[in-house]
Protein backbone atom coordinates (compact mmCIF):
# COMPACT_ATOMS: atom_id res chain seq x y z
CA UNK A 1 0.00 0.00 0.00
CA UNK A 2 2.52 2.38 0.42
CA UNK A 3 4.06 1.63 -2.45
CA UNK A 4 0.98 2.25 -4.54
CA UNK A 5 1.00 5.56 -2.10
CA UNK A 6 4.18 6.57 -3.24
CA UNK A 7 3.27 6.14 -6.61
CA UNK A 8 -0.06 8.46 -6.43
CA UNK A 9 1.94 11.40 -5.01
CA UNK A 10 4.97 11.11 -7.55
CA UNK A 11 2.17 11.21 -9.98
CA UNK A 12 1.08 14.37 -8.92
CA UNK A 13 3.97 16.23 -8.53
CA UNK A 14 4.40 14.81 -11.97
CA UNK A 15 0.95 16.52 -12.97
CA UNK A 16 2.07 19.51 -10.98
CA UNK A 17 5.07 20.03 -12.58
CA UNK A 18 3.41 19.75 -16.20
CA UNK A 19 0.36 22.16 -15.23
CA UNK A 20 3.20 24.76 -14.28
CA UNK A 21 4.75 24.71 -17.31
CA UNK A 22 1.84 24.83 -19.33
CA UNK A 23 0.89 28.30 -17.27
CA UNK A 24 4.37 29.65 -17.92
CA UNK A 25 3.82 30.68 -21.66
CA UNK A 26 0.39 32.20 -20.75
CA UNK A 27 2.09 34.41 -18.09
CA UNK A 28 4.90 35.19 -19.84
CA UNK A 29 2.30 36.29 -22.69
CA UNK A 30 -0.01 38.19 -20.04
CA UNK A 31 3.58 40.12 -18.97
CA UNK A 32 4.06 40.99 -22.69
CA UNK A 33 1.31 42.37 -23.48
CA UNK A 34 1.45 44.48 -20.08
CA UNK A 35 4.65 45.66 -21.29
CA UNK A 36 3.70 46.59 -24.72
CA UNK A 37 0.63 48.48 -23.57
CA UNK A 38 2.83 50.35 -20.90
CA UNK A 39 5.28 51.64 -23.84
CA UNK A 40 8.21 49.67 -22.76
CA UNK A 41 9.72 47.43 -25.21
CA UNK A 42 10.57 43.70 -24.14
CA UNK A 43 14.13 42.67 -24.06
CA UNK A 44 15.27 41.14 -26.92
CA UNK A 45 16.63 37.41 -27.93
CA UNK A 46 20.30 37.42 -27.08
CA UNK A 47 22.39 36.90 -29.95
CA UNK A 48 23.75 33.29 -30.20
CA UNK A 49 27.35 32.56 -28.84
CA UNK A 50 30.19 31.65 -31.22
CA UNK A 51 30.21 27.96 -30.21
CA UNK A 52 26.55 27.27 -30.49
CA UNK A 53 25.21 24.94 -32.75
CA UNK A 54 21.62 24.16 -33.17
CA UNK A 55 22.13 20.64 -34.05
CA UNK A 56 22.91 19.73 -30.76
CA UNK A 57 19.30 20.87 -29.20
CA UNK A 58 17.42 17.13 -28.65
CA UNK A 59 13.83 18.19 -28.59
CA UNK A 60 12.42 18.47 -32.20
CA UNK A 61 10.67 21.12 -31.99
CA UNK A 62 12.97 23.23 -29.79
CA UNK A 63 15.50 22.92 -32.38
CA UNK A 64 13.43 23.58 -34.69
CA UNK A 65 11.89 26.88 -33.22
CA UNK A 66 15.99 28.32 -32.49
CA UNK A 67 16.76 27.49 -36.05
CA UNK A 68 13.76 29.79 -37.25
CA UNK A 69 15.01 32.28 -34.99
CA UNK A 70 18.67 32.01 -36.11
CA UNK A 71 17.30 31.98 -39.94
CA UNK A 72 15.73 35.14 -39.17
CA UNK A 73 18.22 36.73 -37.77
CA UNK A 74 20.56 36.16 -40.92
CA UNK A 75 18.05 37.93 -42.67
CA UNK A 76 17.77 40.63 -40.60
CA UNK A 77 21.91 41.46 -41.05
CA UNK A 78 21.99 40.57 -44.40
CA UNK A 79 19.26 43.20 -45.14
CA UNK A 80 20.82 45.82 -42.80
CA UNK A 81 24.48 45.03 -44.88
CA UNK A 82 22.35 45.73 -48.12
CA UNK A 83 21.12 48.88 -47.20
CA UNK A 84 24.22 50.31 -45.87
CA UNK A 85 25.90 49.63 -48.53
CA UNK A 86 23.18 50.73 -51.03
CA UNK A 87 23.26 54.58 -48.65
CA UNK A 88 27.51 54.79 -49.07
CA UNK A 89 27.20 54.31 -52.92
CA UNK A 90 24.69 56.73 -53.12
CA UNK A 91 26.38 58.95 -50.94
CA UNK A 92 30.01 58.50 -53.49
CA UNK A 93 27.79 58.89 -56.76
CA UNK A 94 30.29 58.03 -59.62
CA UNK A 95 33.41 57.47 -56.99
CA UNK A 96 31.62 54.23 -56.01
CA UNK A 97 33.88 51.11 -56.59
CA UNK A 98 32.62 48.74 -59.22
CA UNK A 99 29.84 46.32 -57.82
CA UNK A 100 31.73 42.70 -57.24
CA UNK A 101 30.81 39.83 -59.77
CA UNK A 102 29.26 37.38 -58.06
CA UNK A 103 30.86 33.84 -57.64
CA UNK A 104 29.47 31.36 -60.07
CA UNK A 105 30.39 27.71 -61.16
CA UNK A 106 30.78 29.02 -64.94
CA UNK A 107 32.79 31.96 -63.99
CA UNK A 108 35.12 29.68 -61.03
CA UNK A 109 35.62 27.21 -63.90
CA UNK A 110 39.25 25.46 -63.72
CA UNK A 111 41.38 26.89 -66.43
CA UNK A 112 41.63 23.88 -69.63
CA UNK A 113 45.16 24.08 -71.26
CA UNK A 114 42.73 22.97 -74.80
CA UNK A 115 41.57 26.33 -74.88
CA UNK A 116 41.31 27.96 -78.21
CA UNK A 117 43.15 31.41 -78.86
CA UNK A 118 42.06 32.21 -82.33
CA UNK A 119 45.38 34.13 -82.98
CA UNK A 120 46.33 30.60 -82.37
CA UNK A 121 49.32 29.62 -85.35
CA UNK A 122 48.46 25.80 -84.88
CA UNK A 123 44.69 26.16 -84.44
CA UNK A 124 44.40 28.38 -87.69
CA UNK A 125 46.18 25.73 -89.82
CA UNK A 126 44.30 22.25 -88.22
CA UNK A 127 41.01 24.57 -88.92
CA UNK A 128 42.53 24.57 -92.51
CA UNK A 129 43.18 20.73 -92.63
CA UNK A 130 40.42 19.57 -90.71
CA UNK A 131 37.36 17.57 -92.31
CA UNK A 132 35.08 20.31 -92.40
CA UNK A 133 37.44 22.76 -94.11
CA UNK A 134 35.65 22.16 -97.95
CA UNK A 135 32.48 23.71 -96.07
CA UNK A 136 34.16 26.32 -94.26
CA UNK A 137 36.36 27.11 -98.16
CA UNK A 138 32.37 27.17 -99.35
CA UNK A 139 33.60 24.11 -101.80
CA UNK A 140 30.56 21.86 -100.41
CA UNK A 141 26.59 23.00 -99.78
CA UNK A 142 25.28 21.24 -96.58
CA UNK A 143 22.65 17.81 -97.39
CA UNK A 144 21.50 16.47 -94.47
CA UNK A 145 20.04 12.81 -93.97
CA UNK A 146 18.03 12.69 -90.75
CA UNK A 147 16.21 9.24 -89.95
CA UNK A 148 15.96 7.43 -86.79
CA UNK A 149 16.63 4.12 -85.14
CA UNK A 150 14.89 0.49 -86.07
CA UNK A 151 10.77 0.85 -85.78
CA UNK A 152 10.38 4.57 -84.10
CA UNK A 153 7.49 5.92 -82.56
CA UNK A 154 5.55 8.96 -82.92
CA UNK A 155 7.38 11.32 -81.07
CA UNK A 156 10.64 10.36 -82.29
CA UNK A 157 9.14 10.76 -85.93
CA UNK A 158 7.71 13.85 -85.52
CA UNK A 159 10.53 15.56 -83.72
CA UNK A 160 12.52 14.00 -87.28
CA UNK A 161 9.90 15.79 -89.21
CA UNK A 162 10.35 19.48 -87.14
CA UNK A 163 14.24 19.46 -87.29
CA UNK A 164 13.69 19.01 -91.06
CA UNK A 165 12.15 22.70 -90.92
CA UNK A 166 15.00 24.03 -88.98
CA UNK A 167 17.48 22.85 -91.20
CA UNK A 168 17.69 23.52 -94.72
CA UNK A 169 18.06 21.16 -97.68
CA UNK A 170 17.31 18.00 -94.91
CA UNK A 171 15.85 15.03 -95.65
CA UNK A 172 13.69 12.48 -93.12
CA UNK A 173 13.81 8.85 -94.42
CA UNK A 174 12.86 5.49 -92.20
CA UNK A 175 15.65 3.00 -91.40
CA UNK A 176 13.33 0.17 -92.43
CA UNK A 177 15.82 -2.42 -90.47
CA UNK A 178 19.35 -1.31 -92.67
CA UNK A 179 22.21 -1.26 -90.30
CA UNK A 180 24.15 2.46 -90.19
CA UNK A 181 27.10 0.71 -91.72
CA UNK A 182 24.83 0.38 -94.95
CA UNK A 183 23.12 3.67 -94.69
CA UNK A 184 26.49 5.78 -94.88
CA UNK A 185 27.90 4.28 -98.29
CA UNK A 186 24.39 5.25 -100.13
CA UNK A 187 24.82 8.54 -98.20
CA UNK A 188 27.84 9.16 -100.07
CA UNK A 189 26.95 7.78 -102.82
CA UNK A 190 24.07 10.58 -102.93
CA UNK A 191 25.73 13.46 -101.87
CA UNK A 192 24.81 13.62 -98.23
CA UNK A 193 27.49 15.70 -96.08
CA UNK A 194 25.96 14.84 -92.50
CA UNK A 195 24.04 12.10 -91.01
CA UNK A 196 21.52 12.90 -88.03
CA UNK A 197 20.07 9.94 -86.10
CA UNK A 198 17.68 10.29 -83.24
CA UNK A 199 17.36 6.83 -81.14
CA UNK A 200 14.61 6.62 -79.03
CA UNK A 201 13.84 4.58 -75.60
CA UNK A 202 10.71 3.81 -74.18
CA UNK A 203 8.78 6.29 -76.76
CA UNK A 204 11.09 9.41 -75.93
CA UNK A 205 13.89 10.02 -77.71
CA UNK A 206 16.63 10.03 -75.84
CA UNK A 207 19.91 9.94 -77.96
CA UNK A 208 21.09 11.76 -80.92
CA UNK A 209 24.32 10.49 -83.66
CA UNK A 210 25.60 13.27 -85.99
CA UNK A 211 28.17 11.87 -88.28
CA UNK A 212 30.13 14.34 -90.87
CA UNK A 213 30.22 12.37 -94.57
CA UNK A 214 32.29 11.07 -95.87
CA UNK A 215 35.39 11.03 -93.37
CA UNK A 216 33.73 11.62 -90.09
CA UNK A 217 34.14 13.00 -87.46
CA UNK A 218 31.32 10.91 -85.66
CA UNK A 219 29.25 12.60 -82.49
CA UNK A 220 27.45 11.12 -79.88
CA UNK A 221 25.05 12.65 -77.44
CA UNK A 222 22.52 11.91 -74.93
CA UNK A 223 18.99 13.54 -75.49
CA UNK A 224 16.71 14.94 -72.54
CA UNK A 225 14.43 17.80 -72.12
CA UNK A 226 12.97 17.01 -75.85
CA UNK A 227 9.68 19.42 -76.10
CA UNK A 228 7.96 19.86 -79.37
CA UNK A 229 6.17 22.69 -80.73
CA UNK A 230 2.74 21.60 -79.76
CA UNK A 231 4.11 21.16 -76.01
CA UNK A 232 5.84 24.86 -75.99
CA UNK A 233 3.48 27.27 -74.43
CA UNK A 234 3.67 30.95 -76.08
CA UNK A 235 5.01 29.51 -78.87
CA UNK A 236 5.41 31.36 -82.66
CA UNK A 237 3.77 30.35 -85.61
CA UNK A 238 5.42 27.37 -87.96
CA UNK A 239 8.83 28.65 -89.32
CA UNK A 240 9.25 29.48 -92.97
CA UNK A 241 11.51 28.08 -95.40
CA UNK A 242 14.26 31.15 -95.02
CA UNK A 243 17.66 29.61 -94.38
CA UNK A 244 18.23 31.01 -90.50
CA UNK A 245 21.06 32.50 -88.73
CA UNK A 246 23.26 30.34 -86.44
CA UNK A 247 24.71 31.47 -83.03
CA UNK A 248 27.53 29.05 -81.07
CA UNK A 249 28.02 30.06 -77.87
CA UNK A 250 30.60 29.48 -75.22
CA UNK A 251 32.79 26.74 -77.19
CA UNK A 252 35.76 27.21 -76.11
CA UNK A 253 38.42 24.30 -75.94
CA UNK A 254 39.86 22.22 -78.73
CA UNK A 255 36.86 19.46 -78.17
CA UNK A 256 34.19 22.12 -77.98
CA UNK A 257 35.41 23.90 -80.79
CA UNK A 258 35.44 20.91 -83.18
CA UNK A 259 31.67 19.68 -81.96
CA UNK A 260 31.20 23.68 -82.44
CA UNK A 261 32.22 23.62 -86.32
CA UNK A 262 30.12 19.83 -86.55
CA UNK A 263 26.76 22.00 -85.77
CA UNK A 264 27.94 24.95 -87.81
CA UNK A 265 28.66 22.74 -90.76
CA UNK A 266 24.90 21.80 -90.90
CA UNK A 267 23.54 25.21 -91.87
CA UNK A 268 24.26 27.24 -95.33
CA UNK A 269 26.49 29.82 -95.19
CA UNK A 270 24.24 32.55 -96.48
CA UNK A 271 21.64 33.17 -93.88
CA UNK A 272 18.31 35.03 -95.29
CA UNK A 273 17.48 37.94 -92.87
CA UNK A 274 14.41 38.39 -94.37
CA UNK A 275 13.43 35.20 -91.82
CA UNK A 276 14.19 36.70 -89.00
CA UNK A 277 14.90 32.97 -87.55
CA UNK A 278 17.79 32.03 -85.60
CA UNK A 279 18.90 28.62 -84.02
CA UNK A 280 20.94 28.52 -81.09
CA UNK A 281 23.38 26.09 -79.48
CA UNK A 282 23.97 27.60 -76.00
CA UNK A 283 27.18 25.49 -74.04
CA UNK A 284 26.78 25.71 -70.94
CA UNK A 285 28.58 23.29 -68.49
CA UNK A 286 29.00 21.19 -70.82
CA UNK A 287 25.16 20.86 -71.76
CA UNK A 288 24.34 21.80 -75.17
CA UNK A 289 20.83 23.96 -75.17
CA UNK A 290 19.19 24.28 -78.67
CA UNK A 291 16.40 26.51 -79.33
CA UNK A 292 14.81 28.19 -81.97
CA UNK A 293 13.54 31.48 -82.20
CA UNK A 294 12.01 34.06 -84.48
CA UNK A 295 12.86 37.70 -83.31
CA UNK A 296 10.33 40.74 -83.85
CA UNK A 297 11.09 44.49 -84.03
CA UNK A 298 8.91 46.03 -81.73
CA UNK A 299 10.34 49.61 -82.29
CA UNK A 300 13.73 51.06 -83.35
CA UNK A 301 15.42 50.43 -80.25
CA UNK A 302 13.22 47.09 -78.99
CA UNK A 303 13.49 43.60 -80.45
CA UNK A 304 11.37 40.43 -79.04
CA UNK A 305 12.03 36.53 -79.66
CA UNK A 306 9.52 34.21 -80.43
CA UNK A 307 9.95 30.78 -79.75
CA UNK A 308 9.30 28.33 -82.24
CA UNK A 309 10.44 25.17 -81.36
CA UNK A 310 11.29 22.14 -80.89
CA UNK A 311 14.01 22.01 -78.16
CA UNK A 312 16.24 19.75 -76.50
CA UNK A 313 19.66 19.47 -74.15
CA UNK A 314 22.32 17.46 -76.09
CA UNK A 315 25.82 15.84 -73.60
CA UNK A 316 28.22 14.92 -75.81
CA UNK A 317 28.97 11.13 -74.68
CA UNK A 318 31.92 10.22 -77.61
CA UNK A 319 33.80 11.85 -80.43
CA UNK A 320 35.02 9.24 -82.60
CA UNK A 321 37.64 9.55 -85.66
CA UNK A 322 36.03 8.82 -89.63
CA UNK A 323 32.01 7.69 -90.01
CA UNK A 324 30.20 5.45 -87.29
CA UNK A 325 31.96 2.35 -86.66
CA UNK A 326 31.02 1.24 -82.99
CA UNK A 327 32.93 -1.83 -83.05
CA UNK A 328 36.11 -1.00 -84.35
CA UNK A 329 36.32 2.60 -84.69
CA UNK A 330 38.91 5.02 -82.97
CA UNK A 331 37.65 7.02 -80.39
CA UNK A 332 38.71 10.98 -79.57
CA UNK A 333 36.88 11.46 -76.79
CA UNK A 334 34.78 9.46 -74.61
CA UNK A 335 33.34 10.90 -71.54
CA UNK A 336 34.58 8.72 -68.32
CA UNK A 337 32.18 10.17 -65.59
CA UNK A 338 34.47 8.53 -62.45
CA UNK A 339 37.70 9.86 -64.14
CA UNK A 340 36.01 13.16 -66.03
CA UNK A 341 34.03 14.21 -62.89
CA UNK A 342 35.87 14.59 -60.08
CA UNK A 343 35.15 18.41 -59.85
CA UNK A 344 31.77 20.48 -60.45
CA UNK A 345 34.32 23.40 -61.82
CA UNK A 346 35.76 21.10 -64.71
CA UNK A 347 34.30 21.09 -68.37
CA UNK A 348 35.68 19.89 -71.89
CA UNK A 349 33.88 22.07 -74.23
Amino acid sequence: MAKAGEKSVGGGKRGLKRKAAAEAPQEAAVSGDGAAESGVQPPQAAAFPPGFSISEIKNKQRRHLMFTRWKQQQRKEKLAAKKKLKKEREALGDKAPPKPVPKTIDNQRVYDETTVDPNDEEVAYDEATDEFASYFNRQTSPKILITTSDRPHGRTVRLCEQLSTVIPDSHVYYRRGLALKKIIPQCIARDFTDLIVVNEDRKTPNGLILSHLPNGPTAHFKMSSVRLRKEIKRRGKDPTKHVPEIILNNFTTRLGHSIGRMFASLFPHNPQFIGRQVATFHNQRDYIFFRFHRYIFKSEKKVGIQELGPRFTLKLRSLQKGTFDSKYGEYEWVHKPREMDTSRRKFHL
